[in-house]
């Protein structure tokens, strides 16, 4: 079955600069908010941690019955079960994620233009490509030029895979993102900079869900 978006929300599992919350208690959170697919995020300690950090995800997920995707290793996805491997442009390539995880993971891949989604989509392997960053962003140390809503809007119309959208989006331009064509919006700060994540999820989605509802998209 083709992979689908269950929600307008992509929540990223990544306490950043909030070294007062750890990976899994905003997992906690985030499941609480109702999200139903989650992407986890270790950006640093060693391999062992990333792995123990992924496996007691795991277990939060599961026991929500939500989708957990991992960000970047694919070992990792594959030694606790994940759903799946979202993949960044230095990462493995998605036809050698798919060699190795098998046909029924899910694999995401990040583009930062046109360029980069085509090849993505002409791969064959990937299930969803991510594209950003729409607007400035704290999340990442050496971000990607910004790409705006123009630049989603002209990627949203040569791409026939599911598409989400990442990068410095706020409640306040969650609509706009939606309606420049992309199917899903990924989101870290304005989880972890808020003072209840789980409040902060509730109110992205039932936005997104809004949105959705007025342009006629239907959720699946």
């Amino acid at each position: 079955m083709a992979f689908r978006f269950p929600d307008p929300i992509y929540p990223i599992i990544d306490p950043g600069n909030r070294p007062d919350r750890s990976h899994v208690e905003l997992a906690e959170e985030i499941l609480a908010g109702g999200a139903r697919l989650v992407q986890l995020r270790v950006k640093s300690g060693t391999t062992r941690d990333f792995v123990e950090i992924a496996r007691a995800v795991k277990v939060l997920s599961d026991r929500d019955r939500a989708v957990l995707v991992v960000n970047d290793r694919a070992d990792i996805a594959q030694l606790v079960d994940a759903a799946g491997v979202h993949l960044g442009q230095e990462d493995l390539s998605a036809t050698e994620a798919r060699r190795w995880l098998g046909p029924t993971k899910i694999i995401g891949v990040s583009t930062h233009n046109l360029e980069q989604a085509r090849e993505a989509i002409n791969s064959g392997a990937a299930d969803y490509l991510a594209f950003g960053p729409i607007f400035a962003t704290s999340s990442k140390v050496n971000p990607d030029p910004i790409q705006g809503l123009a630049g989603l809007a002209q990627v949203h119309r040569h791409c026939p895979l599911p598409l989400v959208a990442i990068g410095g989006i706020t409640s306040e331009t969650l609509a706009d993102v939606l309606l420049a064509g992309a199917d899903a919006v990924a989101v870290i700060s304005a989880i972890t900079h808020h003072p209840s994540p789980r409040e902060a999820i509730r109110d992205l989605l039932a936005r997104g869900r809004s949105v959705r509802r007025t342009s006629g998209s239907a959720a699946t």
